[in-house]
């Protein structure tokens, strides 16, 4: 089967903004288990909140979609926070196993408490009229939305970036993931850092699930749980607990998963979430540690 240069570039293109998506979930991820060793698999479902909050605000209130974005991430952290504060920081010096388990109870209470609150059926998304229209360039049609996903992904990274290296918090939640012992002798609150690293990666979910919302032009209560999933792997994959790791851990998932739909016969498209936890077995086999892992714990 032969593909035109064309269509290779719209698919990679499709794919860099899969990928974006899930690299702005799994660097949540991966911001949190390097400091509290902590899977938090209710993460995915906080980017369902925020579409939700964005419907609200987009939607019924007619707040500009820019603004509506930055209130449904401030919505998300919020959440975010109430998450720690009420089910983990209680059982900080618990086992992982606890706090693993902890987790899938909170997601499954958030996707229940959205079908009752909320109805399990789907709602229609809208955008403005702005990102209705694909982008031409030539003959190769881009959407408007990807465009987006791509260029605020790109932003928020440079963002974090300049956040972790350059601010005394950001600093603080380096020496944390290092060693949180010795940070906590170092006079760090740990409290405060915990705080901040679920406030950033519940706002990175939320524009994650307003993009996938935008995307898709739909919302519905278990809308974060397979992307949710994805984005655990992709942190893996990169190396969970590294932030570069997990921001190439999702672009590489998400153009392998744009590619296996594209390229491969049609049949097989329906296996393409398989394919990811195949791919994560892969990885694991040859590099445990993800790409960009650790070889080994450094706490004490």
């Amino acid at each position: 089967m032969a593909f035109s240069f064309d269509y290779i570039v719209q698919q990679l293109i499709n794919a860099v903004g899969l990928g974006s998506v899930y690299a702005l979930i799994a660097i949540g991820y991966t911001i949190v288990y390097g400091i509290l060793r902590l899977i938090n698999f209710a993460h995915g479902d906080i980017l369902m909140i925020a579409a939700y909050v964005m419907i609200a605000l987009f939607g019924s209130i007619h707040l500009p979609f820019f603004i509506g974005i930055i209130l449904a991430m401030a919505a998300a952290a919020a959440v975010g926070v109430v998450i720690e504060r009420a089910a983990y920081r209680p059982l900080r010096k618990a086992p992982e196993e606890t706090t693993l388990i902890t987790s899938f109870a909170v997601s499954i209470l958030i996707q229940n408490l959205g079908v009752m609150i909320l109805s399990p059926q789907p709602r229609a998304f809208s955008v403005p009229a702005a990102l209705q229209s694909p982008i031409q360039l030539g003959s190769i049609s881009i959407s408007s939305v990807t465009v987006m996903i791509i260029g605020l992904t790109a932003v928020l990274m440079a963002l974090l970036t300049l956040f972790i290296k350059k601010t005394k918090i950001g600093v603080a939640m380096r020496a944390s993931s290092e060693n949180i012992d010795a940070a906590v002798l170092m006079g760090i609150n740990i409290n405060s850092v915990v705080r901040t690293a679920f406030i950033i990666g519940s706002a990175l979910a939320a524009v994650a699930g307003i993009m996938m919302a935008s995307q898709y032009g739909r919302v519905e209560p278990f809308m974060g749980f397979v992307p949710g999933l994805k984005a655990f792997v992709a942190a893996v994959i990169g190396g969970i607990g590294n932030i570069p790791g997990a921001a190439l851990g999702g672009l590489l998932l998400g153009v392998c998963e744009i590619l296996f739909v594209g390229f491969l016969p049609p049949e097989l498209s329906a296996f393409k979430d398989a394919f990811v936890f195949i791919a994560l077995i892969i990885v694991l086999l040859i590099k445990p540690t993800g790409i960009f892992g650790a070889a080994e714990d450094r706490r004490v």
